[in-house]
């Protein structure tokens, strides 16, 4: 999600793309961002009785089971990007199958939320000494703020619009979901409104919960 945030700080996050350390770090971050993420989706739909995800080996960490080719890609090229989706059958969940899926949906925003707390924990503390170990705590909090809120958006086929659709009554869902294969659409245009149109939408929408959260978090 480059160019989303004007600050000094953040403006790390976006140098020179063929930066060996920057590469090298969103790799990682990208690993353990995504892993943890579609690891958390897995556990949500176990837990809730669905053994599907099971089934198909998501209920793990290793990142072969979890990374997407051209998702990874666009992770390490543009600044987002996504892992292989989690599958789930709502049927098999204990209680009521939407707000089991909103609960899901929610487990893999909500992990990326609780790496960077947990990167802000290591940056405030002051265990890691050097330049470049700041630079990578730094970063792997921006990042996983980011993947939060962008995930968190309610647009088909982000997480955010599963926890919409399952959250709000019957009659309100029902109408959204209408719209649920336009999403795709509208997500594209969010994310080139800033190249084509001059007019960074993405940015104005996440930039002030992302400096909120990482003002919070980094204090």
């Amino acid at each position: 999600m480059p160019d989303i945030i004007q600050s000094r700080s953040a403006k790390l996050m976006f140098l020179d793309n063929f930066d060996p350390i920057l590469y090298l770090s969103r790799i990682i971050i990208l690993i353990l961002a995504i892993s943890v993420h579609e690891f958390a989706h897995a556990l949500a739909a176990d837990w809730l009785g669905d053994p599907t995800p099971r089934s198909q080996g998501r209920l793990t960490l290793d990142p072969r089971k979890h990374l997407d080719a051209f998702g990874s890609i666009m992770f390490l090229i543009a600044g987002f990007g996504w892992g292989k989706p989690v599958y789930t059958d709502p049927r098999n969940f204990r209680g009521d199958p939407r707000t089991g899926m909103a609960v899901v949906a929610a487990a893999g925003p909500m992990s990326n939320l609780l790496l960077a707390y947990i990167g802000s924990l290591l940056y405030r503390v002051g265990l890691v000494q050097t330049e470049i170990s700041y630079y990578f705590l730094f970063l792997f909090v921006s990042l996983n703020i980011l993947l939060t809120l962008f995930n968190l958006l309610p647009i088909a086929p982000l997480d955010g619009y599963q926890v919409t659709v399952g959250l709000l009554p019957y009659e309100i869902a029902t109408v959204i979901a209408r719209y649920q294969g336009q999403g795709p659409i509208i997500l594209m245009l969010l994310i080139v409104a800033g190249s084509i149109f001059n007019f960074n939408l993405l940015g104005l929408l996440l930039g002030p919960p992302y400096q909120l959260i990482l003002g919070l978090l980094l204090n």
